[in-house]
């Protein structure tokens, strides 16, 4: 099932972030790993399809995600319509489901993987009921290298990783 992935499709909070959100007088911030940054850059460089697809609506989310090279960036996109902008984007760049890894790590996360059968995959720290339901957990946190965690597994598994280099 791995080596089938040509795309990879990601929640923003509690996957590229540690689901905390600082709120200020004028927005809202977040902090990503690095290393979930340079290996999103590998996948590119590689050929993927990378897509985020969230909740939450703070541009800074967009500017960070194209920074590190993905252009499909769905940003406050309620729980209901994230199945729709999923087959929306796949129609898009030509992807089947089957072909796409998803991280997700909270309910709202479920029902895009019930609606698709995507490779599903959560951070250690998703809640139970997302754990529940997913192929494969990863051993790092949410915004603490899960990201990484899942390109680097796929890329291995399909001989490119640190082939770009």
């Amino acid at each position: 099932m791995v080596k089938r992935i040509k795309g990879f499709v990601f929640d923003v909070d509690g996957v590229f972030t540690d689901a905390t959100l600082t709120v200020t007088q004028d927005d809202v911030t977040r902090t990503f790993n690095v290393r979930d940054g340079y290996a999103v850059q590998m996948a590119v460089k590689s050929g993927y399809h990378l897509a985020v697809i969230s909740g939450g609506k703070q541009e800074s989310i967009v500017k960070r995600m194209n920074a590190i090279g993905i252009q499909d960036v769905y940003i406050n996109v309620g729980t209901a319509e994230k199945p729709k902008v999923m087959q929306e984007y796949l129609d898009k760049v030509g992807l089947k489901p089957e072909e796409v890894l998803f991280i997700g790590d909270d309910i709202p996360d479920l029902l895009l993987m019930k609606a698709f059968p995507v490779l599903a995959c959560c951070p250690a720290d998703a809640v139970s009921e997302v754990k529940e339901k997913v192929a494969y957990i990863t051993t790092a946190p949410g915004g603490k290298g899960a990201v990484r965690e899942v390109i680097e597994w796929v890329m291995k598994a399909q001989d490119k990783w640190m082939k770009v280099l």
